[in-house]
């Protein structure tokens, strides 16, 4: 019986972590089932945060995260850190996820980011 927990528990410590992108000018490749993540920096303290579009019948965002960067951490107020968009792959083919930095009262986009993905 112990032995079988033991190697239950080691199963679970290899959780692989998914790849994470930050290069919009790399495509992303990925097979159905597997997770990746998006980070992007980000600071919501100003009013400003990224949105997301992407087809659905491709992809499933199941997470999005705000990391504290390093300032923050340190204790300054209003600095910036990381936003993470998890996806997981749901369906064949090549799709894009393209994602505005805005605030939610304004028209005008302060960045874009355009990232590419092929799933086999």
């Amino acid at each position: 019986m112990l032995v079988a927990v033991g190697v239950a528990f080691m199963l679970v410590g290899c959780v692989e972590e998914p790849a994470v992108y930050i290069d919009q000018g790399q495509t992303i490749s990925t097979e159905i089932g597997e997770e990746f993540v998006v980070a992007l920096d980000a600071n919501p303290t100003t009013g400003y945060n990224w949105e997301e579009s992407y087809d659905e019948t491709a992809l499933k965002l199941v997470e999005k995260t705000f990391e504290l960067g390093e300032s923050d951490k340190k204790g300054l107020i209003g600095a910036g850190g990381i936003e993470n968009f998890r996806f997981k792959a749901i369906g064949k083919g090549t799709t894009e996820i393209t994602l505005v930095y805005k605030r939610l009262w304004e028209q005008e986009i302060a960045a874009q980011a355009v990232f590419k993905v092929d799933i086999k």
